[in-house]
């Protein structure tokens, strides 16, 4: 029985399914047949004058002006340069410069409201710019503002640190260019007088003129006690340097040669 149930259920769902389907193709289907529509409510506006005066009387107060602020004014002033661009601008295209136009409006209407308040505030007695040493309380405590200020600080130091390591590094790097450059010199000068030295001992050249040259070069320190030196014994030793050398071979330097004989 249960079975047969089941059978009679399914096939009567897909009867009513295939003439569901059929009325649906012919339009014969309409809004509220199955689910039935709820209607909208009217919303009814009441114009409660009594209500509304009532209830502006309890919110109004009677503060004087200058707690209020409050002006009631006309637009200022237009230049008459805006002004005649104005008139040629709506004259043109009305409905393109509207939002300009507005805009306008507002600025005059701000504009004569600061003009006439001013003049209020000075009749008042009341200053309206701030003195120079005018210091505004702050919205956050003064632990927090330690705490801004501590960071600010560190941060100060942190940069000026960096500075201090990037001027010491391009000092430490200049300073090693310089003594490069010098160790490069004084090796050349060291090769070019032994070159000479050699010169003067294949008898190539006669002259010791290079030492002087050499010793021109030298920049002599301060407190020197080659400085402190007579003249006399500074021509002595030059006399022995120019009659017996510098060291080395001195054996067969005075004989005679192809051209002295």
């Amino acid at each position: 029985m249960v079975q047969s149930n089941e059978l009679y259920d399914s096939d009567g769902s897909e009867n009513s399914d295939k003439e569901l389907q059929k009325a649906f193709a012919n339009k014969l289907l309409k809004p509220g047949l199955n689910i039935p529509i709820e209607k909208e409510k009217k919303r009814i506006f009441v114009n409660n004058v009594n209500g509304l005066q009532s209830k502006l009387k309890d919110i109004q107060t009677n503060f004087k002006w200058i707690e209020r602020l409050d002006l009631v004014n006309k637009p200022a002033a237009l230049a008459p340069e805006l002004a005649m661009q104005m008139d040629e601008q709506e004259t043109s295209n009305t409905n393109t410069f509207n939002e300009f136009k507005r805009e306008t409006n507002f600025h005059r209407q701000a504009q004569a409201a600061v003009l006439e308040g001013l003049a209020r505030l000075k009749a008042m007695g009341i200053p309206t710019k701030r003195p120079d040493d005018y210091f505004a309380e702050m919205a956050k405590t003064d632990e927090h503002m330690q705490k801004v200020r501590g960071a600010l600080v560190q941060k100060q130091a942190e940069t000026e640190r960096r500075e201090k390591v990037r001027k010491f590094r391009q000092q430490k790097k200049m300073m090693k260019e310089l003594r490069k450059e010098g160790l490069v010199k004084k090796q050349n000068e060291k090769k070019e007088m032994l070159d000479e030295v050699k010169k003067f001992r294949k008898g190539v050249r006669k002259d010791l003129d290079f030492l002087e040259s050499n010793k021109s070069k030298k920049v002599k320190p301060v407190g020197n006690k080659m400085d402190q030196l007579s003249k006399k014994s500074q021509l002595k030793r030059r006399y022995k340097d120019s009659k017996f050398g510098f060291g080395g071979k001195k054996r067969g330097l005075k004989t005679n040669t192809r051209e002295s004989s």
